[in-house]
């Protein structure tokens, strides 16, 4: 049974997890995103790397910016699961990352800046 049981909450945790970053509030996202600006801007880089056109990239693609080996290594492509899955922990998701930065526990926040990422276009 309790077998059962974890493969039935494996089954329905993407869905769980959809569902949540689908209900994203970007104008509360880009609040929250004021803590990222000491290190990202949407359209140009600065101590990261730029924000613009975000969702749907390759992760260490934008060429003029010099990533972590590890992030040019993780094979990423930032959909919003793996933006929400890098959020909560960078070090976790991706080990010798340069990003010094703890994550975002609460998961609600975290889609709400996943959701304004999504308006940033670099046009």
């Amino acid at each position: 049974m309790r077998l059962v049981t974890l493969i039935a909450v494996a089954a329905l945790w993407p869905l769980a997890s959809a569902t949540a970053l689908e209900t994203g509030d970007a104008a509360h996202g880009k609040t929250l995103y004021s803590q990222c600006r000491a290190c990202h801007m949407p359209q140009a880089n600065s101590v990261g790397s730029k924000h613009c056109d975000l969702v749907g990239r390759k992760a260490a693609s934008v060429a003029d910016y010099n990533y972590s080996p590890a992030m040019q290594k993780s094979g990423l492509v930032w959909t919003p699961e793996n933006l929400d899955r890098f959020l909560t922990n960078p070090a976790k998701t991706v080990p010798g990352n340069f990003m010094p930065f703890a994550g975002i526990a609460k998961a609600q926040n975290r889609s709400d800046i996943i959701a304004y990422l999504g308006t940033l276009t670099c046009r």
